[in-house]
């Protein structure tokens, strides 16, 4: 069956554009885009989501390991510092699940509520806390596993130096980039 022919005349108006505004320009040293402030903190709380992501799943991990090493034989053989490092290390590693996590629940309670630029600008700090507890977690796995391994001399020698790379690498790192 053929399809009919719109009737004869002039073509309808189009719609009205509303008022028109001009995107903002996001700029970098690096990149220059044209977005709304909207479509901004769209793309900033997708990417820093996406960040989150990965970052859970390292805690995750680091969780499972010490949950699994309070059961194992050779934990009751760990001395006093051992397992204050041990404990100290697990709690700073639910503290790291707790403050990552929490930018997911922000934006779930938060859903539709026109707070987004809020949620994304708390969820930049709560990213940089966690960053901080997971970076004194992964330090703490490294300070017993070594105390255990090598002794306590050369995982403090050993300790000194991830330290030092986490906090030039997650924190020095980016602040010197934001200048240049």
């Amino acid at each position: 069956m053929p399809t009919p022919e719109p009737p004869p005349g002039p073509p309808p108006p189009e719609p009205t554009p509303g008022p028109k505004r001009e995107p903002e320009p996001a700029e970098t040293r690096f990149e220059t885009r044209f977005e709304t402030p909207q479509q901004r903190a769209n793309r900033n709380l997708v990417e820093l989501l996406q960040e989150l992501r990965v970052l859970q799943t390292g805690v995750q991990i680091l969780l499972a390991f010490l949950l699994g090493i309070a059961f194992t034989e050779r934990f009751t053989g760990l001395d006093g510092t051992q397992k204050a490092v041990y404990v100290t290390t697990f709690l700073l590693t639910v503290a790291s699940a707790a403050v990552l996590s929490t930018p997911v629940a922000l934006h779930r309670g938060l859903f539709h509520r026109g707070a987004k630029r809020r949620i994304v600008d708390l969820s930049t700090r709560l990213t940089q806390v966690g960053l901080a507890f997971l970076a004194l977690a992964l330090n703490g796995a490294v300070l017993l596993l070594m105390d255990v391994v090598l002794g306590r001399t050369a995982a403090i020698a050993i300790v000194s130096v991830t330290a030092v790379m986490f906090a030039v690498l997650w924190f020095l790192l980016p602040r010197v980039l934001r200048r240049w």
